[in-house]
């Protein structure tokens, strides 16, 4: 009666890392990191249009104290990121950061009144990009209506 092998051995282990590793080495330059940038680029623009339906919340919710409120893009030209502020107390409620591989652009202050309307101070419309993938985030002056569309 002969017994079976009931493990693998060390050096059956590592001839199936090498080949791993090797199929590894040849399949990773052909990935397309690009899909990965664009994601981000998605992202980032819904997380903005969520953050401005949530200043206009807030604007709304604080309406009989006549305050508004506004989300402030920071940065330069390629914003680095924003920051939602309460116009009455000038306390930033809170803030965000945007992803180096994205690039925003376009309107800086969005401020909504206690309509919830755009204010006429406010600039529009704002542009979030990367790899070749662009949305443009446009807010409704009369009505606060955030919308986002893909280009």
């Amino acid at each position: 009666m002969s017994r079976q092998p009931r493990a693998f051995t060390v050096t059956e282990l590592l001839i199936i890392v090498v080949v791993v590793g090797v199929l590894a080495a040849i399949a990773m330059p052909r990935l397309d990191f690009s899909v990965i940038s664009r994601r981000k680029a998605e992202v980032t623009a819904k997380r903005i249009v969520t953050d401005l339906r949530r200043t206009r919340r807030l604007a709304i919710a604080h309406a009989a104290k006549r305050s508004s409120f506004k989300l402030v893009m920071t940065g330069s030209d390629a914003y680095t990121g924003y920051e939602i502020i309460s116009s009455a107390l000038g306390q930033v409620v809170d803030s965000y950061s945007i992803d180096p591989d994205v690039t925003c652009t376009g309107g800086q202050t969005f401020r909504f009144g206690p309509k919830g309307e755009l204010l006429t101070d406010s600039s529009n419309p704002l542009m979030v990009s990367s790899r070749g993938k662009t949305y443009t985030i446009r807010i409704t002056r009369e009505t606060g209506m955030v919308e986002c569309e893909s280009n």
